[in-house]
């Protein structure tokens, strides 16, 4: 049995093992120093969960709700043990949450981003030999839930606040309504703006593409 357990503090005992979960999934630039998640995890915003099974955390989720532009964002989804079924354990008991934020905030989601890995320029990373964790599968299922790419040479400051520019990334959009074909461009400029104040150095590309962003009307969206 799986239990959804939420951690607010790099003081809960699993914290570590999430941590060390992240490290051994995803690239150095994509995972934030341990001490750093003291305040993030403070936030009420932030919400980070772990698939527990028994003791030991096995997966895990991320993910926040912005009511002033009705959209969620999911920044990771971790599979760390294949056949326990913890990949739909986390996107369901997610999108509970989710639809309880909503509510409360009164408004209604116009769907949810998440960076997607493009697994011909992300061939190179293992993510931890867990065969759910392969960009190549990772990316398929997403496509099966109804994630759309942007139409957007898309790039983010690197979470390791060196400031480098990652490329190896969609930007991606699950769409409340599944007909979407497009999204419009300033709520993804605000988005993004907003998601990555916390970074303060940003890649002179980042900065490009937010200018690009605020001098469009809309951005398509593509089939992953």
């Amino acid at each position: 049995m799986l239990t959804y357990h939420r951690i607010t503090s790099i003081d809960d005992p699993y914290f570590k093992p999430l941590h060390e979960l992240l490290g051994s999934i995803f690239p150095p630039e994509e995972v934030l120093a341990y001490e750093l998640w003291r305040e993030p995890l403070l936030d009420e915003n932030i919400h980070v969960y772990v698939a527990l099974h028994g003791d030991e955390v096995v997966g895990s989720t991320e993910y926040r709700y912005y009511p002033s532009l009705r959209v969620a964002m999911t920044d990771f989804t971790i599979i760390g043990k294949p056949s326990l079924g913890v990949g739909r354990f986390l996107m369901r008991s997610r999108q509970r949450d989710l639809e309880r934020l909503a509510k409360e905030s009164g408004t209604e989601p116009l769907g949810m981003f998440a960076e997607i890995y493009d697994p011909y320029r992300a061939a190179s990373h293992e993510f931890g030999g867990v065969s759910p964790m392969n960009p190549y599968v990772r990316r398929e299922v997403l496509s099966h839930m109804g994630y759309k790419r942007l139409d957007l040479a898309y790039v983010h400051p690197s979470w390791d606040h060196e400031g480098h520019a990652v490329t190896e990334l969609d930007l991606g959009f699950l769409p409340q309504d599944e007909t979407a074909d497009e999204i419009d461009a300033a709520l993804v400029a605000a988005f993004l703006t907003g998601y990555y104040s916390a970074l303060p150095n940003k890649p002179e590309a980042w900065l490009t593409m937010i200018d690009q962003l605020q001098g469009m009307t809309t951005v398509r969206l593509l089939p992953l």
